[in-house]
């Protein structure tokens, strides 16, 4: 690769090499991006991505939120690919993927930044090249985190992130796309130099002790990574930026707290409904408090210190309760789960339904069955699939008591949708087993804390009320964490409260035989292997809790369908065949359609699907495909053929499409026939007996041997 750049700063190009999972893992400063806060471009393999980072160089104390955007940008020409859209080439709207991937980022970064810091910060990750061996994600993370921490800014990195499987047996760093999918797991991992921050994975029923294990092995496997971007900010002399952080007036803070003396802990620890209630009673009694005290202006200039206040006192009240006195918001112990309930059946036209409550979090799914040929088509930078299975997730405003206006899903929806789908997604039956594409969709109706999680459940649910052979039944649970110091309290089922004065919000979910999906994310600077081992300990006995009240409401999937549900039918034909059904421009297998009324999809390796909601439609359009496929057979009686000539020495007759043969005239009828007229005419349908093949192929058709086998 040539040298030669044209630099306008006159600087030097600054890199740093190391050896990464057993490659050269590289990165650069300088060559490009010199208007940004800092950009970096990050080398492993075939891959390049670019980092790039921008800092807002004021607070702005208007927010009341940390205005961090991290994205993550596919291209089609990284990895030598144009869009497969007929009408759109240029890269859009990010594919899922690329969203779940943004958010993948963006959960180690977040916390390890200083509370109450409101400068605006982007950081982008361009993937600029994809190496084909393996997922570009890591490196995205990589190149992120290296941008952020050249821009001096107070991020308490750098953080590095691996992809681990699990490949007969054997665990491995960065696996190819073949192996993931070959393996038992499939773990992102993500965190410091001493200290995990998240955690996020797929798997194939495997136990908590092969997760610790994984975890273990990818907190090694970052460390070069870690290293490397530490050499690069020494090379390059970064200077620590100035900044300041917002956060609420001492004065307002005392005076919230001396009002709210002896008017929480234990009178407030009582069933969350009862609990709302209670706090919204008291914010309110609060505010009419200081509004009176104060006086309006002053009232009003500061009347969103006092609700942050209100919050962060509720906060430590939480807190306080848990890790001093074992003892929950709504008076819980630390392992006790809410209250749940389950159905099934709920909707009279859906092909299957559920409602799934815990505490006050409940899921409505549906699940609807469909033929194969409507699976999902997908492009992206790194695939070009179908995908069967796909769970949708949607929680409007109502769910949390607000008004929202609707639009297209984000983030979060994208994310709790991908997360109940993984769950599933390992006992989902082959398509040779349960030949649909299936679309579950969880409308939630209330959220209260770990709504995936009840997404999952629900979802489970209605794929057994829809008659789906899961090969095992699943279910999930959030557990929390609070920490101060050695103190540590691990909380199952975790609720709105504890998640928001929490430190760890911990997300899993299974079957009685082991984990299928896993998300971690972290609220403090990373935490120790042997509290993820414990949290995934008290998870196992939570899902095992949840799964036998669902396995009450419903056993097993139910024997039959719905009668609203497609019925769907594979045959096998010769590969050779295909070409004959589909017909010239297709008009043969659309004249099937047309008249036996079913769909049907045709794959390469032979595989025909027929779908219809009645059996004669499908027994229609098997005959049809069988006459089309199968061999002319001497001695079998062909039905309903159509007359397609008629000559003075007989009839020519299509037994099946293509293949035609010739009733003779002496073969019409038992009775001396003068004229071929006189027995059939172009258009009619009779039924006709192979009688012969000559040796040209030629078929020798009898009416007559019918009329005789009849008798």
């Amino acid at each position: 690769m040539s040298q030669i750049t044209i630099n306008p700063y006159n600087k030097d190009i600054l890199s740093v090499e190391t050896d990464f999972c057993g490659r050269k893992l590289s990165m650069e400063v300088n060559r490009v991006g010199f208007r940004s806060t800092s950009s970096v471009i990050v080398r492993y393999g075939d891959t390049v991505v670019l980092g790039t980072a921008m800092v807002g160089s004021e607070s702005n104390p208007n927010m009341d939120y940390f205005p961090l955007s991290i994205e993550y940008e596919e291209k089609m020409y990284a990895t030598g690919k144009i869009s497969g859209s007929r009408f759109i080439k240029r890269e859009g709207r990010p594919s899922d993927d690329a969203i779940l991937i943004g958010r993948l980022i963006d959960r180690p970064i977040r916390p390890l930044w200083p509370k109450g810091y409101r400068n605006e910060v982007q950081a982008i990750a361009t993937v600029l090249s994809a190496d084909p061996d393996f997922r570009p994600d890591s490196i995205a993370m990589i190149a992120i985190s290296t941008a952020l921490m050249l821009t001096g800014a107070p991020f308490d990195g750098p953080i590095a992130g691996i992809r681990v499987g699990k490949v007969d047996g054997k665990l491995m760093a960065l696996p190819s796309l073949e192996q993931l999918e070959k393996g038992d797991l499939d773990l992102v991992v993500a965190g410091t130099e001493h200290a995990i921050t998240m955690v996020e994975a797929g798997a194939n029923e495997i136990s908590e002790a092969e997760v610790v294990e994984a975890l273990e092995f990818a907190q090694n496997a970052i460390q070069p990574a870690i290293s490397l971007q530490k050499e690069l900010i020494a090379k390059v002399g970064v200077k620590p930026m100035d900044y300041s952080v917002i956060g609420i007036a001492e004065e307002i803070q005392e005076a919230v707290n001396k009002f709210l003396e002896g008017k929480m802990g234990a009178k407030i620890r009582v069933d969350y409904p009862t609990r709302n209630e209670k706090i919204a009673e008291l914010k309110a009694e609060l505010l009419g408090h200081f509004l009176e005290k104060d006086g309006e202006e002053f009232f009003a200039e500061n009347k969103s210190a006092y609700l942050e206040a209100f919050g962060s006192a509720i906060n430590k009240d939480v807190r306080k309760g848990i890790l001093e006195d074992r003892e929950r918001p709504d008076g819980r112990k630390l392992t006790e789960i809410r209250p749940i309930s389950a159905e099934v059946g709920l909707l009279p036209r859906a092909h299957g339904s559920s409602l799934f409550t815990r505490g006050m979090t409940q899921g409505l799914n549906i699940v609807t069955l469909a033929p194969t040929s409507y699976a999902q088509l997908v492009d992206t930078m790194e695939k070009s699939s179908e995908k069967r299975y796909m769970h949708h997730y949607n929680a409007p405003g109502y769910t949390v008591g607000e008004v929202r206006r609707l639009g297209s899903p984000g983030r979060r929806e994208i994310g709790h949708s991908a997360l109940a789908e993984r769950a599933l997604l390992p006992v989902i039956p082959s398509e040779e087993v349960f030949p649909y594409v299936i679309r579950s969709v969880t409308e939630i109706m209330s959220q209260h804390g770990s709504t995936s999680m009840a997404a999952t459940c629900s979802s489970c649910l209605a794929l057994m009320d829809a008659g789906v052979p899961l090969k095992a039944p699943v279910s999930g649970i959030a557990m929390g964490l609070m920490m101060d110091g050695d103190n540590v309290a691990i909380l199952s089922d975790i609720a709105d409260a504890e998640d928001f004065a929490g430190d760890m919000d911990f997300k899993v979910a299974g079957t009685s035989k082991g984990i299928n999906a896993l998300q971690m994310d972290m609220k403090v600077h990373g935490l120790s292997i042997d509290i993820l081992a414990q949290a995934l300990e008290q998870g196992k006995a939570g899902r095992a809790h949840i799964l036998d009240i669902m396995l009450k409401t419903l056993g097993r999937p139910r024997k039959e369908l719905s009668k609203y549900a497609p019925q769907v039918v594979a045959i096998k034909v010769n590969p050779d065949k295909i070409r004959e059904i589909i017909g010239k421009g297709g008009e043969t297998i659309n004249k099937i359609i047309a008249e036996t009324g079913a769909e049907i999809d045709i794959k390469d390796d032979g595989t025909v699907m027929i779908a219809s909601p009645n059996k004669e439609s499908i027994d229609g359009a098997i005959a049809w495909i069988k006459n089309i496929t199968d061999d002319p057979e001497v001695g079998r009686i062909y039905t309903n053929c159509k007359v397609v000539s008629v000559l003075e020495f007989g009839a020519f007759v299509e037994i099946m499409p293509g293949k035609e043969g010739l009733v003779h005239i002496s073969e019409l009828s038992e009775e001396r026939v003068n004229k071929t007229t006189d027995v059939v005419n172009e258009g009619d349908k009779v039924d006709v007996k192979l009688v012969a093949i000559d040796d040209r192929g030629r078929l020798q058709l009898s009416m007559k041997a019918v009329k005789k086998e009849g008798n």
